[in-house]
Parts: C-alpha cells; structure tokens; sequence
C-alpha cells in the first residue's frame, strides 16, 4: 500500500483482523498497519495522517540503525558482548576464549572452525548470565526458581512455556545487561499470566518498570546485531 506522509510517497504492510483498533508499527521492514475487518479506508487514512509526525520520526530512526554484519570469526571482526564492543583475535591452540577488555581472544585447533568455539562459548556465557536473573525476579513473585534454556531465534527474545521453562535467546548475550532483563522480566511474567493481557503488563511493570522504554531500545538494538556463520 502507499501513502503520501510529510511530502513522501511511504509504502507500508497491510492486513485486516478481527481485532476493534487500528494498530501501528515501524521496524527494520518499514511501517505495518493493521486494521479491523471492517474499518473504512477514510477511517485508516486518517489515523495514518494523525500519527504522521510519529511515524516519520521512527522510519528515521530506523533508517539510522546498521545492518547485522555477517561474522566468520576472523582477527580483527568486532562483536558486542553484553552491549560493550569486543574485537576478536583469533589463534591456533587449544580449544578455548579468553576474554580481555576490548578484546576476546579464541583458540582452535588446526582444521576446527573458531566460530564453533565462539558460539559455545557465548552460549555458555549467556546461560551464565540469564539464569540468576530469572531467580531474581521469580523471587520478587514469589515464584520457585523457573528452568532457564537457551534457543538460537533471532526474531523472538525469549518465550515462556506452559510447563514454567523458560527458553531465552543466547544472543542476548550482545546487548546491554538492561535490556536482557527487561526480557527475563518478561518471560517471568508469563509464569502468573501466560498471556498479553492488561493484567500481564501489570506484573511486567511491577518488576520491570521503564519496560516500554526497554522495549523500543531491544528492538533498535536487535537489529544490527552480527550473525555468526555456522552451528556450535
């Protein structure tokens, strides 16, 4: 679809569901729109229009954000580790990463691919990191410590599972420790309320409270992280 905004021809996604309000959102693929099944065209077009100044204001924003950069875990690539840059140094020997500041040092024999042992490793340094954080605020709940796993999505930060795990994305290991917790406080929340609703963002708010905040920055951030060639 496309619409003229602020003297720009914006193309933008459209879909209709059964929902009441008309809904939009800005991300690395430009603007969404949802709307009612029955919602006139009038109706949609001047929502846009009202919300002109907002959208034009992200589609810059996002127009800012870098591209994720492909990584093969050669020396002198940099990656983000817990939202501070990190250049790589890569060496013959045994299978290790030694983490110095500004730098992670990673050690592979002869024939072994560095990347596995990068992943496995950053694997294990967000499980590390993740897991205390969901004790803490399944404390703060009252909640017995939830099971924490890891996946590999790069789309969906964590989901909460109906049997109480709680599985979380290892690459939130590249951003700020801030940002990571909004999403263990997220997930968490699903242990009182396995849903979206009104009473879920309450408990939310109740453990994360600058949530919305942190969720526009994940997002942004989310974007331009590096996507490692290969599987640990």
């Amino acid at each position: 679809m496309l619409i003229e905004l602020g003297g720009r021809a914006l193309e933008y996604r459209f879909t209709r569901r059964r929902r009441r309000t008309l809904g939009i959102s800005v991300d690395g693929a430009g603007l969404k729109v949802v709307a009612p099944l029955r919602a006139p065209w009038r109706e949609i077009e001047a929502f846009l229009r009202d919300k002109e100044r907002w959208i034009l204001a992200k589609l810059d924003e996002w127009s800012r954000v870098p591209r994720a950069p492909l990584l093969r875990c050669l020396s002198g690539e940099s990656l983000p580790l817990f939202g501070v840059r990190h250049e790589l140094e890569v060496r013959h020997g045994a299978r290790a990463v030694r983490e110095e500041p500004a730098r992670l040092v990673v050690s592979a024999r002869r024939g072994a691919r560095p990347v596995h042992v990068l992943l496995a490793w950053l694997r294990e340094k967000a499980l590390h990191a993740l897991t205390p954080r969901a004790a803490h605020y399944s404390a703060r709940l009252g909640l017995r410590e939830p099971r924490v796993a890891l996946s590999s999505a790069r789309t969906q930060w964590g989901v909460c599972t109906e049997d109480g795990v709680i599985r979380l994305s290892w690459r939130l290991v590249h951003v700020e420790p801030a940002l990571a917790d909004y999403v263990v406080a997220h997930e968490v929340a699903h242990l009182v309320e396995l849903n979206h609703s009104r009473r879920f963002w309450n408990v939310v708010g109740e453990l994360y409270p600058t949530w919305r905040e942190a969720r526009e920055r994940l997002e942004l951030a989310g974007a331009s992280l590096p996507i490692l060639r290969g599987k640990p």
